[in-house]
């Protein structure tokens, strides 16, 4: 394609509407137009994504640099973040079985929650996936404006054409009959310099601006959200990010989850208000955990304790990057259940054993006098589905097991079904022997927020930056006056890129444009 020549006889790049050189308007539409305040935006230069290019990667550029798709990005993911607000994320679900437990608490739409993916839907690929689409559009949206905007600021003149001139929103034109027009734009450069507009002048011809670094705000403000969304980003690579939850009961030592460490809950502890009122319930004022962090020893392989700490809310143990805060709390859980073993008959008892829900092995054996019992079948939360066990939960809240007992050294046993410590055996007439509940033991269960972000500088820096290129872009204008003498007549043009009542009102109030006609600035 060729070139698109003035009338000066500068050779402008395709898609170019105002002249570089002269700035007279090369599209026959816009010799219409009373103005050329909107085609002044790029200062009339083409953007990339206005030209005709057929390859894949421009097709791909004029995609991602349409402000259009970037809005819709934008909507589209704000829409799905709020979706991932509705119920909590899987990692803030007290339960290892997350599938069971939205359907359990919030039912069919808790069901379709969970299958959809919004569970866990910030560590999602296609979550990821519009963050990074957003990141694109960014880069891409500023490149394709910001390069010919630099280069026609870069390389502007100071002599335009009277056309040019003339067709500014706010503009003058008067005869000169004087014989010395130079000493006109003399005063005109004087007032001007006074407003702090830099000077710059050239065969009668006069260039007056100031505030031009307020063309940059947006894009520093749009380099600050790329940055931003990079910190984002970043939360994705394993080590830079973790935000989990970790239920630890007391006494119990867990491993933190992505890290080298463990973690033990010695303790938990809870204080509460003084009761104003019998039938008001306890409130709890304060909650604590008494917690030991360790560490392997890369020699022995034993735990080592690296730090102590009694985390309560806002008080996190931070130790090397990594945080644990208090966040939850969950009291008197199902942690053991004691049984009786009775013979039928005499209704003697025979002894006790223990079974630690936490710690429960297939085919564990208790002892009990004479006797052998086993586990061999556990359902936590047991329920009949379709005439057989089933467990609804990983949670204890209805604990089922089928036991056998026999004597020490027999090879079979018999089979006892208890529910929630109550056995079945009366419908079972063989049996000998009845398994009934003793005791239970319950615990309290911290839940310590895991929390690692190495991304937050990032973060913060991206910020920041675009906190300065919105205070750019929203209180600095760019604002410029062109004077030039030709044909006998002083042509007075003046733009800026924002408040353009202000910018006239300026004008208006310089003495040397007192007896001025300036055109109001209106579109």
């Amino acid at each position: 394609m060729d070139n698109s020549k003035c009338e000066c006889g500068h050779n402008n790049p395709v898609g170019t509407i105002l002249c570089e050189y002269c700035g007279k308007p090369l599209d026959k539409s816009i010799e219409e137009k009373e103005n050329i305040a909107e085609e002044m935006r790029y200062e009339g230069k083409a953007r990339r994504s206005q030209t005709a290019q057929p390859s894949p990667f421009d097709r791909v550029w004029n995609f991602f640099s349409s402000v259009k798709v970037a809005i819709i990005l934008i909507v589209v993911t704000l829409i799905a973040a709020g979706i991932g607000t509705i119920f909590p994320q899987e990692i803030y679900v007290p339960s290892s079985d997350p599938k069971s437990y939205y359907e359990e608490h919030y039912g069919i739409w808790g069901k379709l929650y969970y299958a959809l993916g919004f569970s866990d839907m910030y560590n999602s690929w296609w979550f990821f996936l519009l963050l990074a689409m957003i990141g694109v559009s960014l880069v891409v949206c500023s490149l394709d404006r910001v390069v010919p905007l630099y280069k026609a600021l870069k390389n502007q003149t100071v002599t335009k054409s009277p056309e040019f001139i003339r067709r500014q929103r706010i503009a003058h034109v008067e005869h000169v009959s004087d014989e010395h027009p130079e000493q006109k734009i003399d005063e005109i450069a004087q007032a001007l310099s006074k407003k702090h507009y830099h000077i710059r002048r050239e065969n009668g011809a006069l260039l007056a601006e100031k505030g031009r670094i307020s063309r940059w705000g947006p894009y520093i403000n749009h380099i600050g959200l790329i940055i931003f969304l990079f910190g984002v980003l970043l939360r994705y690579v394993p080590g830079w990010y973790l935000n989990e939850t970790l239920w630890v009961r007391e006494g119990e030592t867990k491993k933190v989850p992505e890290t080298p460490y463990y973690v033990k809950n010695e303790r938990f502890t809870m204080e509460f208000y003084d009761q104003q009122s019998k039938d008001e319930g306890p409130v709890v004022k304060k909650y604590q955990t008494d917690a030991v962090l360790y560490e392997k020893d890369k020699q022995t392989g034993k735990l080592k304790p690296v730090k102590k700490h009694g985390i309560i809310v806002n008080k996190p143990l931070e130790y090397n990057g990594l945080l644990l805060y208090q966040s939850s709390f969950e009291t008197g859980l199902l942690q053991k259940i004691s049984f009786k073993v009775t013979e039928k008959n005499s209704k003697k008892e025979l002894g006790t054993f223990t079974v630690d829900l936490n710690n429960l092995r297939k085919d564990q054996v208790y002892p009990v006098g004479n006797l052998e019992v086993r586990a061999l079948e556990y359902y936590p939360d047991f329920a009949m589905e379709n005439n057989r066990p089933v467990t609804k939960s990983q949670e204890p809240n209805r604990p089922a097991f089928v036991f056998e007992v026999r004597e020490k050294g027999a090879k079979t046993g018999e089979k006892s079904w208890v529910i929630s410590g109550q056995d079945l055996g009366d419908l079972l007439k063989d049996n000998h022997y009845n398994i009934d509940l003793a005791n239970i033991h319950t615990v309290n269960s911290s839940g310590l927020m895991v929390r690692v972000d190495k991304s937050l500088p990032v973060i913060f820096t991206g910020g920041f930056i675009c906190m300065i290129g919105l205070v750019m872009g929203f209180y600095w204008h760019h604002r410029r006056v062109w004077v030039r003498v030709a044909d006998g007549s002083l042509y007075v043009g003046g733009h800026t890129n924002k408040n353009w009542y202000s910018f006239y009102r300026e004008l208006s109030a310089l003495d040397v444009f007192k007896d001025y006609d300036l055109k109001p600035a209106k579109k």
